[in-house]
């Protein structure tokens, strides 16, 4: 019988409050998997607890979720990784669910999409926040992909080889979004319940810092793998403006002959030369670009897909 190596990823700070019960459940949920929380400088006893509770216990002194995410794929291998938060806010029981469903694609990425079991699960302004980040992600990059900003995921071998893993904070969950939708990876779904955290726990998650922070993350990755169509819309605004800037000229140069406003004349002459340059920046970069993403290609193609029709244990 085929069992997959399956590794338990946790990042965490300042969980003590909930990480005890985190580690028992996915133990319980998959008994043969090892799970590793990696502590991120918490002031309080995260990592001693984890620890008695049979967690795996590493460090990484570079704060942030991303920063975390990257020591983690990095150093660990396995076939399937589980990505969660260490707050008790997710479903470990289905953690058997969402890897047998990854197997069974096999998918790349198994995302779960979080449905509230209770009204203090989400705080103000985070669901809507979620809805409109991840609706722009789908309208740009693709509309694969649901709940952008859960953090309860399992991840293939494959996948996580390939991830260049840039991001520093918690920006991380849309760019591993990204490279899924990017290298067009089989991505499924699966529902779990998304519960409030334990009395005295206390998110780390900050609405307008994270929310602005995970758009800037969007623009970054635009700019990045759609370099043209960012390019070109900058050209398209900055043609737009010349030309409305220049009309009168010509339509004085048309009447009379002369230009006048020499000044604006130059202005525009400015603004079309620059947006000739972004547009011609645009076209060079598509073509880095394409080269860059071959490159994460060929590095996911290097480990192959686990087959589907082999069994499970869990």
């Amino acid at each position: 019988m085929y069992s997959p190596e399956i590794a338990v990823l946790l990042p965490c700070y300042n969980e003590g409050v909930a990480i005890e019960q985190v580690v028992r459940d996915f133990k319980t949920a998959l008994p043969n998997a090892a799970i590793y929380v990696y502590d991120n400088n918490s002031t309080d006893n995260t990592a001693d607890v984890a620890r008695r509770a049979g967690a795996i216990v590493r460090h990484e002194l570079q704060q942030g979720k991303g920063n975390v995410v990257r020591r983690m794929f990095r150093d660990i291998d396995a076939d399937y990784y589980i990505m969660a938060d260490g707050d008790n806010t997710y479903d470990a029981s289905l953690a058997s669910v969402l890897v047998q469903e990854a197997m069974s694609g096999p998918f790349d990425l198994v995302n779960c999409i979080r449905k509230e079991s209770e009204k203090q699960a989400y705080r103000g302004g985070h669901r809507w926040g979620n809805h409109i980040l991840t609706g722009v992600v789908r309208y740009i990059f693709g509309n694969r992909v649901q709940d952008m900003l859960s953090g309860y995921k399992v991840f293939s071998r494959r996948f996580v080889k390939s991830f260049p893993a840039l991001s520093t904070g918690f920006d991380i969950e849309t760019e591993l979004t990204v490279h899924a939708l990017e290298l067009s990876m089989p991505v499924s779904h699966k529902v779990g319940l998304y519960r409030g955290r334990p009395d005295g726990s206390q998110s780390k998650l900050r609405t307008y810092r994270d929310g602005w922070r995970i758009l800037m993350m969007i623009v970054k990755l635009v700019r990045h793998e759609r370099p043209l169509w960012f390019f070109g819309a900058i050209s398209a605004l900055l043609t737009v403006l010349a030309v409305s800037i220049s009309a009168p000229v010509f339509i004085t140069f048309a009447d009379t002959g002369l230009v006048p406003r020499l000044p604006t004349a130059l202005l525009s002459t400015g603004i079309m030369l620059i947006a000739s340059l972004s547009l011609v920046t645009g076209v060079i970069l598509d073509t880095v670009t394409r080269g860059r993403k071959e490159l994460r290609m060929l590095i996911y193609l290097q480990h192959s897909a686990q087959p589907c029709t082999k069994g499970y244990r869990g």
